[in-house]
C-alpha cells in the first residue's frame, strides 16, 4: 500500500514565551517568534515513536510579537549525587529574561515515516515488522484531538507551558498584518547518527526567517536554505 506523509495543524497558545537566543548566553532574550525545534517538541510532546519525523512546513504568527521584561533569581549551580547539598543563598544570581507575552501560533508539521534501513540504532530496528504508518497518523489524530500529551508542551522554556488544539489544515491562513526579515534563527541540533542520549557534541542548524503577513515557510531539513 503506498503511504504519503501526513500534514497536521496545531494551534498552540500560552500567555509567556521565550525562545532563547543561544548567542546570548548570560541573560536570556528571546527570539521574536517561535523556532522550528521548539515547534516540533509541541508535537513530539503529544505522539512521537522512533519510526517517525515531525517535519515542522509552516508558522502563523496570530497574535502580535509583545516583549515583557522579568527578573528571576536562579542558582547557578548544579547539586551532585555525592555533594553534601547545596547552600541556595551562596549561589543566588539574579538574572534578566526578555519574553513574549500572550503568544498564539498555527503550526503545521508532516509526520514522515522513516524507513527500516535509516533508523539509526540496531533497537529502533528490531520494532518494525509490526508498523503500520496509517496507525501513527490514526494515534496522532485521536491523542491531539482529546488533548492528550506524554508531557507537557512549552513554549521554548518549561515554565512556559501552553495550550494546544488539533485544526483541520484544510486551507492556509494569513497571520498578523506584518512582513519583515527576522535575520537568522536556529533551524534545530543536529546530533550525529546513532547518539541516542546527547552524549556526543552537536551541530546547530540556522536558517533565515522572513516573515510575510505573519507567515513564516519553514524549509526542509535538508535544504540548501539551513545553514550549517
Amino acid at each position: 500500500m503506498e503511504y504519503h506523509d501526513k500534514e497536521y495543524c496545531l494551534e498552540v497558545w500560552g500567555d509567556f514565551a521565550c525562545f532563547t537566543r543561544p548567542e546570548l548566553k548570560v541573560e536570556r532574550v528571546s527570539y521574536d517568534v517561535i523556532t522550528p525545534s521548539a515547534a516540533r517538541a509541541i508535537f513530539e510532546a503529544i505522539f512521537w515513536k522512533p519510526a517517525i519525523h515531525w517535519q515542522v512546513t509552516r508558522i502563523e504568527v496570530l497574535n502580535p510579537i509583545r516583549w515583557f521584561n522579568i527578573k528571576r533569581n536562579e542558582v547557578g549551580k548544579t547539586m551532585s549525587p555525592s555533594s553534601d547539598g547545596l547552600i541556595i543563598e551562596e549561589n543566588r544570581q539574579q538574572r534578566s529574561s526578555m519574553i513574549l507575552r500572550n503568544v498564539r501560533y498555527r503550526i503545521f508539521a508532516r509526520q514522515e515515516f522513516i524507513p527500516v534501513k535509516d533508523r539509526p540504532t540496531e533497537e529502533q530496528r528490531k520494532y518494525a515488522k509490526d508498523e503500520n504508518p496509517g496507525k501513527y497518523n490514526a494515534m496522532f489524530e485521536r491523542r491531539a484531538s482529546k488533548g492528550q500529551c506524554f508531557n507537557q508542551p512549552y513554549l521554548g522554556c518549561r515554565e512556559f507551558s501552553c495550550n494546544f488544539c488539533l485544526v483541520e489544515p484544510t486551507a492556509y491562513n494569513d497571520g498578523i498584518d506584518e512582513t519583515r526579515d527576522l535575520g537568522l534563527m536556529l533551524y534545530d541540533m543536529d546530533f550525529q547518527e546513532g547518539d541516542t542520549y546527547g552524549e556526543k557534541p552537536a551541530t546547530a542548524l540556522f536558517y533565515r526567517v522572513q516573515m510575510n503577513h505573519g507567515v513564516i515557510i519553514v524549509p526542509p531539513k535538508e535544504s540548501e536554505e539551513v545553514l550549517r
